[in-house]
């Protein structure tokens, strides 16, 4: 096996993926980890003969690291680090921020402190354009591009006045605008 897409297909179900993990540390015993996952041995057994017959188990019940290399070749090359977070006019000791907050252009983590984390939404409320409305579910999906939690960082942008929100609508109403 060596196609990531049929690779993610077959361990996405739980029983198979507990299979693989305990088969990453050593031989699969079937009645042992049926009885961890509460669930018949024969479903075990039968997730255990899938994952050998994708060349992911050897005939001692352990993980093929050479099957899991041939997965990885096949994944495309990660992309070189995006820039695009620092384009702007940001002083140094921001630029110290962002990159310190940012991996590329994904939020590590929303910062605790009040004056890290407004340069950090200076950052994101730059993705909004001045004078367009915007509807809940577009800020959604624009935050979730930086961060998971979209929802924290919407109402941290509206607390801070960086965005307005009125009857469903939500405008860019600061941060910087000739960036």
């Amino acid at each position: 096996m060596s196609d990531p897409t049929e690779f993610l297909r077959l361990t996405l179900d739980p029983i198979r993926l507990a299979v693989l993990g305990t088969a990453a540390v050593g031989p699969v015993d079937v009645d042992t980890l049926a009885e961890q996952l509460h669930v018949p041995s024969h479903r075990v057994e039968r997730a255990l003969g899938r994952l050998r017959g994708a060349g992911l188990i050897d005939a001692e019940s352990k993980l093929d690291l050479s099957a899991l290399r041939a997965v990885s070749s096949q994944l495309p090359d990660m992309a070189p680090a995006d820039d695009s977070v620092f384009e702007g006019n940001w002083s140094p000791e921001e630029r110290v921020i962002l990159a310190r907050f940012f991996e590329r252009d994904r939020l590590r983590e929303i910062p605790v402190g009040r004056a890290k984390r407004l340069v950090v939404l200076e950052r994101i409320v730059q993705e909004f354009e001045p004078g367009r409305r915007y509807d809940e579910r577009e800020v959604n999906r624009r935050l979730q591009v930086f961060h998971p939690d979209h929802a924290t960082l919407r109402r941290y942008l509206v607390d801070e006045g960086l965005m307005t929100r009125a009857e469903g609508a939500y405008w860019r109403s600061g941060g910087r605008f000739d960036l």
